[in-house]
């Protein structure tokens, strides 16, 4: 379980972001690290239950500031990735926890322009499978709606006047759940997590489909 102490330090972290407070309090930063690490390993052997997963990632806590107005060397969150395996299984897994503000993810963020554009003709040709899904009351309740940013107007080579133009001016596809802190230190926390991410599993198998075949469905592999 995620431990009340990793929260209080990331309060903390936000409170004094700056390299000598870090480093006073580096050794229990390790400790509190190896065990989220520990978390999100066994996140991924729960997934596996129900996905293939290849790959599991945890991000750094130290931020790139070399292009970045803001100077602070260190992210006020813990996130980690559980990367789906294999060629057909396209999307992935993403928790960030950070007090008041732990979110779950899956689904596709900033995919590449040829992914995106796939996605956009797969909805301009026919949208009711993605729609039946993602309109589905017990994914609705768990997931909402579509994140992100969106244009303001069509995609380039799109109708303006599409029936599904709402779809189709989104830059991603992805969903987010948020968590409160008490969620989070929870003893269930990560069978909820869990159900969550199985309930979307079919979601990422619609979209790695498209990705994975033309518009006549032929193998792109």
């Amino acid at each position: 379980m995620i431990q009340p102490q990793l929260l209080h330090f990331l309060r903390e972290l936000e409170t004094n972001n700056n390299r000598d407070w870090f480093e006073k309090n580096k050794s229990e930063f390790k400790k509190l690290d190896a065990r989220f690490k520990e978390f999100a390993h066994n996140m991924m052997l729960d997934l596996n239950e129900h996905d293939v997963i290849e790959k599991l990632k945890t991000y750094r806590i130290y931020r790139d500031i070399r292009f970045s107005k803001d100077k602070t060397p260190f992210k006020v969150h813990r996130s980690a990735n559980w990367i789906r395996s294999g060629e057909t299984r396209r999307g992935g897994y993403y928790l960030r926890v950070k007090p008041g503000q732990t979110v779950i993810g899956v689904g596709f963020f900033a995919p590449e322009k040829e992914d995106l554009l796939r996605v956009r003709k797969e909805i301009a040709l026919d949208a009711s499978d993605l729609k039946v899904f993602i309109h589905a009351p017990d994914f609705k309740s768990c997931w909402g709606n579509f994140q992100g940013d969106t244009l303001k107007t069509a995609p380039r080579n799109f109708d303006k006047n599409h029936p599904e133009i709402d779809l189709l001016r989104y830059k991603s596809y992805y969903f987010l759940r948020s968590f409160s802190d008490e969620e989070v230190l929870s003893d269930n926390f990560s069978q909820i997590i869990n159900n969550s991410f199985k309930l979307a599993r079919p979601y990422l198998d619609l979209m790695s489909d498209i990705l994975t075949t033309d518009l006549n469905g032929e193998s792109l592999l």
